[in-house]
């Protein structure tokens, strides 16, 4: 991570504790240059992170203040510090796809639809790679996994006419968006709106595992296969996507940033009202 390692991160934790090939890397790196592009400084950030890969890369890692959740809990925990903390504190939440769309979906859920001023990037690497590869919530139907060797059957978040992205935006969410790892400057530019939005705010970043997804799935742990794999997922705003086609859209998925009273905001209003005797 060049200068932006040593500038912003804690020296033990350099290089990277992930697996050859990972690109969780990448999805680390392009949310430290959102937060240097934007003029932020390691005390303007609190760092939450969860379990699994993207917990374990993230976790202690920021060398201003960092907390950690359980599984599933992280986003329940930002509440009460988006309460405690000044409101021009920026929280990010790291998480993979296990912890924010499976266990710790109805916490995130909940945070969408009070509309707390977190920023959470999911980092989805298509299952529970941490664990030795099983199918997860985004396993695309068909392919094999540790836990599904004739090929995973069950739905998912992101076929079948199903969107995460839609549910978490008709929970409330006030920003979202899409990427991949290794897209451009595009997702850097989602990564600050979404800081920047004073309110819940998620970027949904799909990464490759080469280790587990790419070695069970795909019959190869050749990085550069892999990649290619996974760009061809990627469809520009706006093409159609078949329903029982494995493919996704990548970009700004819904922007009403600051377009509606923030949870801390409302909750410190009802405190002052109530002090007032009102």
């Amino acid at each position: 991570m060049d200068y932006l390692a040593h500038k912003y991160l804690r020296p033990r934790k350099i290089p990277s504790t992930a697996c050859s090939g990972c690109g969780l890397g990448q999805v680390h790196k392009k949310i430290v240059m959102a937060i240097d592009e934007l003029g932020l400084g390691t005390e303007d950030v609190v760092w939450g992170t969860g379990i699994g890969c993207a917990g374990r890369q993230t976790f202690n890692t920021w060398k201003g203040d960092n907390f950690a959740g359980t599984h599933g809990r992280v986003y329940a925990l930002a509440c009460g510090l988006r309460i405690a903390l000044p409101p021009e504190k920026k929280i990010i939440l790291t998480a993979g796809d296990g912890d924010a769309f499976g266990i710790g979906l109805t916490h995130l859920l909940n945070c969408a639809r009070r509309n707390v001023d977190i920023t959470v990037i999911v980092c989805d690497n298509f299952g529970y790679q941490s664990t030795g590869g099983q199918f997860g919530y985004t396993t695309p139907q068909g392919y094999r996994t540790d836990s599904s060797p004739y090929g995973m059957v069950e739905n998912n978040w992101l076929q079948n006419g199903v969107d995460i992205l839609n549910i978490l935006k008709d929970s409330g969410a006030t920003f979202l968006a899409r990427h991949t790892s290794f897209e451009g400057h595009n997702a850097v530019e989602s990564i600050k709106k979404a800081i920047g939005n004073k309110g819940f705010s998620l970027v949904h970043i799909i990464y490759p595992c080469i280790t587990n997804f790419g070695g069970a799935a795909l019959r190869t742990r050749d990085p550069e296969k892999v990649y290619k794999w996974f760009s061809k997922l990627t469809r520009p705003a706006g093409e159609n996507i078949g329903e029982d086609e494995f493919a996704f859209h990548t970009g700004v998925f819904y922007d009403n940033s600051n377009g509606k009273p923030e949870y801390s905001e409302v909750i410190r209003g009802l405190t002052d009202r109530i002090r007032e005797g009102v």
